[in-house]
């Protein structure tokens, strides 16, 4: 008992040592503006309003209000930079890793064990996605409670045998934590699969017996129908839990688009995708050099590939059920791996990428539980192999946070993570489309218009490509052929306010102010808040001499932008025009404190002044 402290302590630093250069990476162009460095209401840290739209909003085409929350959080305590949202996606990281190591440790596995799995766990490099990436601080929370779940989980089972007070409170605190990781990502709907797992191995409640407290586990025994029939009860208010969350999680999918209808994919091609992807996952558990994201998918993968890998798959599932008399932890760890795959592995595609290095950041336990139990019953049953295994479990462990450490280099920024997913990956039209982004960010246009014709060759009509190429064009001054990208998007999508607007403003330079006029008025239907089309929809009436409407846009633009000095000071030409003069020196002076010594702005001033003094 004195050396677990230690371990759990030595754990926490080492996984902190290793991720720390995940806490100088900058914000990725690849969802970290939904949620975090663009997002208003995260950028404005807690309050009640923000607590309000977290819990009902379907943004970023889910419904995941806690890790909203977190990321408010994060805000408050280390400002809007990136150090912050990463620096806590590791400390989550770090608790994680030590809160499996002392549920391993309540399973009996050992402290050598359980050390080791939460060392493969803490270092494997395929968990480098989910930790070095703001926005996927709902894996690591999420995953924070489905431990504490399955904890109390494992606390009400041995309380149960015993008939201990503490049962219900055990039982009601396994659903509550269940609920707050399933606010935090649904991918946790599968737990309640790896709980009944857990109740073949090793709690030993299908057949009446627990292995818990006492030194080894007895012989596995016939399945009791009356208790497995009472073990598929006490799981009813989990699952309703999960379908629940299954439902809501769709519903947002569903409207944020990110669903894929079976005419993309068919049925057979998910189902071939899944056998191939299982594989895949497998082969970069054991070796996992080769890493990206995103993962394209290509759509129907040859016959042959699904052929084998649906033979391996099964292979390995007949293998885990033989053994489940000399070795259960094979049986339970290997459908851990499976089932919790299950919510990702495609058979419902959410997007275009085949498969996620995030998705592994739960299900790999199921594989590190059948390592770290076989080696530790190999070393007690052969004399002499103790020392060999803690070799061999020492050089595994420095090998992954060596290539961890490799790994967290490709996360600094968008640049390096796209320029390696491009070079181990083929026809990768986001990977190009995100390189394309952050080139023309950093003002590299010519490169990036190259990327995003690249990304077109990949997928010749992907709308959100067309949408960066015509702004890519757009600031090379190149409006004709902007105008063609912008059109050719809304042909695809037609109903997207930004493109709209964007339109306009390519219109505009082009001297087409009627068609410009009515793209501002569409995306102002389609968002009657969108601050940027009321803007632009003003300067255009402006620049027809309308500007009596001109003023009324500016000021809706001022609703939703009242910090933009830009907008104050349109909206002063705008009632300089109309002769309100007291008013358009109003808004001049109030552009001149959100913008000191503007010297156009005190330009208009000086000439306010000399015309009242008229």
């Amino acid at each position: 008992m004195a050396g677990w402290p230690a371990i759990c302590l030595v754990l926490a630093v080492v996984t902190v040592a290793v991720y720390w250069p995940a806490t100088r990476g900058e914000f990725l162009n690849f969802d970290d503006g939904y949620y975090f460095s663009n997002n208003p209401h995260v950028q404005s840290g807690l309050s009640w309003d923000n607590i309000r739209w977290a819990f009902t909003t379907g943004y970023a085409a889910n419904w995941h209000p806690l890790t909203w929350l977190s990321l408010m959080l994060d805000v408050e305590l280390f400002g809007r930079g990136p150090f912050g949202p990463h620096a806590t996606n590791l400390l989550w990281h770090a608790a994680n890793t030590v809160l499996l190591f002392l549920l391993l440790r309540r399973w009996k596995l050992g402290d050598g064990p359980s050390a080791l799995a939460a060392g493969l766990f803490a270092l494997h490099p395929l968990h480098v996605e989910s930790v070095a990436w703001v926005s996927e601080r709902k894996d690591v929370l999420s995953a924070f409670f489905g431990l504490l779940s399955l904890m109390m989980y494992t606390d009400y089972a041995e309380e149960y045998r015993v008939h201990g007070s503490r049962c219900k409170a055990c039982y009601c605190l396994a659903l509550f934590f269940y609920m707050l990781g399933l606010m935090s990502k649904p991918m946790l709907v599968t737990l309640p699969l790896v709980m009944l797992l857990l109740d073949y191995w090793p709690l030993g409640r299908c057949s009446g017996f627990t292995v818990l407290g006492s030194g080894s586990a007895p012989p596995l025994q016939r399945f009791n129908s009356s208790t497995l029939k009472g073990l598929l009860v006490e799981k009813i208010p989990f699952l309703v839990m999960t379908l629940v969350s299954c439902v809501i999680t769709y519903e947002a999918q569903q409207r944020g688009g990110t669903v894929i209808p079976l005419s993309h994919f068919s049925f057979a091609e998910r189902v071939g995708n899944a056998f191939v992807s299982y594989a895949r996952y497998l082969e970069k558990a054991l070796w996992p050099v080769v890493l990206a994201d995103p993962y394209p998918h290509p759509g129907r993968w040859p016959v042959a590939q699904v052929l084998s890998a649906a033979g391996l798959m099964l292979l390995l599932c007949v293998l885990a059920v033989a053994w489940r008399r000399r070795c259960p932890f094979v049986l339970v760890g290997w459908f851990w791996f499976v089932g919790m795959l299950i919510p990702v592995i495609g058979l419902v595609q959410v997007g275009d990428a085949a498969l996620a290095d995030r998705y592994t950041y739960l299900p790999l336990i199921g594989l590190f539980l059948i390592l770290a139990a076989g080696i530790g019953t190999l070393s007690t049953k052969r004399a002499g192999s103790r020392a060999w295994a803690s070799l061999g479990v020492a050089a595994l462990l420095v090998a992954c946070g060596w290539r961890t450490r490799l790994q967290l280099a490709y996360w600094q920024n968008s640049e390096a993570l796209f320029h390696h997913t491009l070079a181990v990956t083929d026809h990768n039209y986001a990977a190009y489309n995100n390189l394309g982004t952050w080139l023309a960010h950093h003002k590299v246009f010519p490169e990036a218009i190259d990327c995003f014709h690249a990304s077109l060759r990949c997928k010749p009509d992907d709308p959100d490509t067309l949408y960066n190429l015509g702004n890519a064009y757009g600031r090379l001054n190149q409006w004709d052929e902007a105008i063609d990208c912008y059109r050719h998007a809304l042909q695809i999508t037609p109903n997207q306010a930004e493109i709209m607007n964007n339109l306009g403003l390519a219109l505009t330079a082009r001297g087409q102010m009627a068609e410009a006029v009515t793209n501002f008025e569409a995306a102002l239907r389609l968002n009657p808040n969108y601050a940027s089309a009321h803007n632009n929809l003003a300067t255009v009436l402006f620049m027809e001499h309308r500007f009596d409407e001109s003023a009324q846009h500016f000021r809706a633009a001022l609703q939703f932008m009242p910090d933009d000095p830009r907008v104050h000071a349109n909206l002063g030409d705008a009632l300089a025009k109309l002769g309100q003069i007291p008013e358009a020196a109003k808004c001049y002076r109030e552009a001149l404190r959100l913008d000191p010594g503007n010297p156009a702005m005190e330009a208009k001033l000086k000439a306010l002044d000399a015309e009242e003094r008229k």
